[in-house]
């Protein structure tokens, strides 16, 4: 019965991207390398290393300048107050009609129901809160 020993077969292997042309900015190398040494019949796995550099190129800021940041106002916060008492206009709602009070707004414009309420009374699944949109919910004073 013959048996194959892939680790005897190579020590280790090298890759490397075969592109022609030339790149503007300097010289590009992209190395990806592994290697495993045999020692005394016990074959020892070295980790991967994977190297990729551009000559030339500065290296990247991990901040971003304060002057960019300063530029940018915040905008103005959508929806009702955190706490604050809504009345529910959605018809097929369990709790249409009824108030209660904001549990948290989602700031992304692109949210369909950013506002979340949450009531003192239960719906049939045993659930206090839902989700609404902000055409939905009336605040009440």
């Amino acid at each position: 019965m013959a048996s194959c020993n892939m680790a005897s077969a190579a020590s280790g292997f090298v890759l490397s991207p075969n592109v022609a042309g030339s790149t503007s900015s300097g010289s590009r190398s992209n190395m990806v390398m592994f290697s495993s040494k045999i020692n005394n019949g016990k074959i020892n796995y070295s980790r991967l290393v994977v190297r990729a550099a551009e000559e030339g190129a500065p290296p990247a800021t991990a901040a971003p300048p304060a002057e960019e940041a300063a530029a940018k106002p915040k905008p103005p916060p959508i929806g009702p107050k955190r706490g604050s008492k809504v009345k529910i206009l959605r018809k097929e709602s369990y709790w249409y009609k009824g108030t209660g009070s904001v549990v948290a707004v989602d700031q992304d414009p692109k949210s369909r129901y950013p506002v979340v309420v949450r009531f003192n009374k239960v719906n049939y699944a045993n659930v206090s809160t839902n989700n609404y949109a902000l055409d939905e919910i009336e605040e009440v004073k």
